[in-house]
């Protein structure tokens, strides 16, 4: 098994088919989309390939350390920077191709008057570890 970060971004990926922002949808709109994504995630814990995912509040900020005994260094909040992350969904699944297909699937999830979006999902390994190297 192999896990997977599928990342939707709210701003910085190419647009969707059904691209109308969700602080535009109707209250039923947005209920419908969560509800989407609660029921994929419940499905995926059945068969064992969920692992976690959250939804992201738009405001965030950048830390960086300042120095041994120095209060780290903050800069932000940037909600308009150019990528805006929305959340996120961690798998577990025994291909790639397996990985592939349920981001399809999620980006089908409903937007703008129930239609999907079919919006783009970042789809990223995660890193393994590294090879051993025998002489």
């Amino acid at each position: 098994m192999a896990k997977y970060l599928l990342l939707k971004h709210y701003r910085g990926a190419p647009a969707a088919v059904n691209d109308v922002p969700m602080d535009r949808w109707t209250p039923e709109e947005v209920t419908a989309h969560v509800q989407y994504m609660e029921d994929f995630a419940t499905r995926l814990e059945g068969t064992g390939e969920f692992v976690d995912g959250q939804a992201l509040a738009p405001d965030g900020m950048w830390v960086r350390s300042d120095g041994e005994g120095r209060p780290p260094v903050t800069d932000g909040p940037f909600a308009e920077t150019k990528d805006l992350i929305a959340g996120w969904m961690i798998i577990d699944v025994d291909t790639r191709e397996r990985a592939i297909e349920l981001a399809g699937e999620l980006s089908a999830a409903p937007g703008a008057g129930g239609e999907p979006i079919h919006e783009w999902l970042e789809v990223r390994p995660f890193l393994g570890a590294p090879p051993t190297i025998t002489e």
